[in-house]
């Protein structure tokens, strides 16, 4: 992720002054995997780093792993809590950031209640739908366990008002707004590298059944649909869809250069929290389709930029008239210095930091 974000190192600023913090993140979903909460913590960690803090990352590839089964590039750590501990008393952090509800976040909760100390958490994915597609259990049933993984935290951080209202209504607590942000020196409007019969509709984001990517794929419109992206459900919906074109994974320019072709940019998830693939296709210049859901709802708002139904097609229609300056201004309205100053602003820091100030 560069060289700016520091791994390990001296804390840098004093706990609780306005002198610049030492963060640890701790993180199981991390690179090689290209999903939103990687981009996120990756891109919140260099804006704190050219901010002036120091960030740690305590994250799979420094312990023994697993893959994670029907995600094999998911890496799972197997035995974490002795390691944990020994890593979070090396980096003597300010705060500690818990980013997933896997094996390390649980490794770092255990170490933080064990210790008496405060940490933050996450709330990424609408996990309970996320499993409840994928398996059809009751989301009532995980929700009871994203409650009890969360309440020890002094501050559950979301992306959206709505995300906010809809945990809270499910007994959640100590909730924090965290917005995302979106860069615009690499997506913005360019010409388009894609020869297709137009209007083109594009999904770009994980390939994978919780995405709902069926229901782009069954919308009835005229035109060519785009899929940027890979993941487990690729090979199938290729089978079953041919006439769609899926050109698998981008990064960078490519990327940026992907979402610029599309007329319209088409979100069918419902289990997102905010959905980062909105706000670059936004500030690319690409109108956007959607579900009324938390992610679109607030990232569209009343902004124009994008129209929301339950009728997905009825959304794209709507969307192609769309002014692409208009979605423009929206996705110029979402910025990553001030996601990470929201994040900073959401720590809660400890009175006393782990490791050395024990012994002191």
């Amino acid at each position: 992720m560069g060289a700016a974000v520091f791994r390990d190192g001296p804390h840098r600023g004093a706990c609780g002054t306005a002198e610049p913090l030492h963060v640890a993140i701790v993180s199981d979903a991390w690179h090689p995997q290209v999903n939103g909460v990687v981009r996120t913590l990756t891109t919140t960690a260099e804006e704190l780093v050219a901010m002036g803090h120091t960030v740690t990352f305590v994250t799979p590839d420094r312990f023994r792993t697993v893959p994670c089964p029907t995600y094999p590039e998911i890496r799972l750590a197997l035995f974490p809590e002795r390691r944990m501990a020994d890593l979070l008393e090396a980096a003597h952090p300010c705060a500690i950031h818990i980013a997933t509800e896997g094996p390390l976040g649980h490794a770092a909760r255990r170490y933080c209640l064990s210790r008496g100390l405060s940490f933050t958490t996450a709330y990424h994915t609408r996990f309970p739908e996320y499993v409840s597609a994928r398996t059809g259990l009751p989301p009532a049933w995980t929700y009871r366990v994203m409650r009890r993984f969360h309440a020890p935290s002094s501050g559950v951080m979301v992306a959206t008002a709505s995300m906010r209202r809809e945990l809270e209504a499910n007994g959640f607590a100590n909730i924090r707004e965290w917005t995302r942000g979106v860069d615009v020196s690499l997506f913005h409007p360019r010409p388009p590298i894609l020869d297709l019969p137009g209007p083109i509709l594009m999904y770009v984001g994980r390939v994978a059944v919780e995405k709902n990517i069926v229901a782009f794929l069954a919308v009835d419109h005229p035109g060519t649909k785009v899929v940027v992206g890979d993941g487990p459900q690729r090979a199938e919906l290729a089978r079953r869809y041919p006439e769609v074109v899926f050109v698998g994974s981008k990064s960078g320019e490519d990327l940026a250069a992907h979402y610029a072709s599309a007329d319209v940019f088409v979100f069918p998830s419902r289990t997102d929290t905010f959905g980062l693939v909105l706000i670059e296709a936004l500030a690319s210049g690409v109108p956007v389709a959607a579900y009324p859901v938390p992610g679109p709802l607030d990232v569209i708002a009343d902004s124009g930029a994008g129209v929301l139904d339950e009728d997905l097609g009825r959304a794209v229609a709507g969307a192609l008239r769309i002014d692409r300056e208009v979605a423009r201004t929206r996705g110029l309205s979402f910025t990553w210095r001030r996601a990470a100053e929201m994040f900073v602003e959401n720590l809660q820091l400890f009175e006393r930091r782990p490791g050395r100030d024990r012994a002191a």
